[in-house]
């Protein structure tokens, strides 16, 4: 019993001093945060060094030249502060960010959707069957050069001055990149693919739905992500059609009443939301292909 009782002590002391010291071990883990840590913060920082070398050469500018008619970064910085929560001029625009982003975002989305809803379906069909791709696409080709903002005068016949103006312009900005990204996609499948799917049996719409699909959907992502900066980019144009409400609407009052540090927050708002639901599409795209590292953003 004595001798079983010592070799148990001797094996817990052996257990005890083959774990490292508190000290080693603390060590350790600050080391590995460090490590981790390290990464983290250049990957948040990296993206800032631009603007804010951007925003130093603006102040820079401003303060040489002396001119009055390009506001300093801190003049738009304390108007974007009275746009969202006021405070500062008390004018008709203070504390109306919240208005004039939600009828920016409805408006841009409505018309995103609807492309998206038109343009991918007929995207599929016009690069799977040959028939409707004579018939459709050398009408497409032909529209596609011109410019949206021509169609602005025919928009306002057509829907008059209003929201649905600029919904309509939104639409067409969205619906060329998404449908023939969508043709490129059905287009570069690669044949062997059909041909190992007939193989092991698949045909018709299963042919479709697990082939033509699947590999042509990192096309129609970034169809997707084209359109919808597009989207953005029309919006400004869709809300000058006379709309009272809108960051578009926004950017033309503070045009017609020299008001250049109202357009450049709007201008700083409209990019700063584009960036953040663009951010979303890249998440939507890295989950419908974690499949595929290489289609990765």
């Amino acid at each position: 019993m004595e001798h079983t009782a010592e070799l148990s002590t001797n094996n817990v002391g052996g257990a005890a001093e083959s774990s490292p010291p508190a000290d080693v071990a603390k060590a350790i883990d600050k080391a590995v945060a460090k490590s981790t840590f390290l990464p983290r913060v250049k990957r948040i920082l990296t993206p800032l060094v631009v603007p804010f070398l951007l925003l130093l050469a603006w102040h820079a500018a401003v303060r040489i030249s002396g001119t009055q008619l390009i506001p300093a970064p801190k003049e738009v910085g304390l108007m974007l502060y009275d746009f969202a929560f006021g405070g500062i001029y008390d004018d008709a625009f203070s504390e109306t960010l919240w208005l004039h982003l939600w009828k920016s975002v409805t408006r841009v989305y409505g018309g995103f959707f609807a492309a998206a809803l038109v343009a991918i379906p007929l995207g599929l069909l016009i690069g799977r069957i040959k028939l409707i791709r004579d018939l459709l696409d050398p009408t497409l080709q032909l529209l596609r050069p011109v410019p949206v903002t021509a169609w602005l005068p025919l928009s306002m016949i057509f829907f008059g001055i209003g929201p649905n103006a600029a919904i309509f312009l939104v639409f067409l900005g969205a619906f060329y990149p998404i449908v023939f990204n969508t043709i490129f996609g059905v287009k570069a499948v690669d044949g062997r693919l059909f041909e190992a799917a007939l193989m092991l049996g698949c045909s018709g719409s299963s042919l479709f739905r697990q082939v033509v699909l699947p590999a042509a959907i990192p096309s129609i992502l970034n169809g997707l992500r084209l359109g919808h900066g597009f989207a953005w980019i029309l919006i400004v144009v869709g809300e000058m059609t006379g709309v009272p409400e809108g960051l578009g609407a926004v950017i033309m009052d503070g045009r017609m009443l020299s008001r250049t540090d109202l357009v450049i927050a709007g201008m700083v708002v409209i990019g700063i939301v584009g960036y953040s639901t663009d951010r979303l599409l890249v998440l939507l795209n890295n989950r419908l292909l974690r499949w595929s590292p290489q289609h990765h953003v």
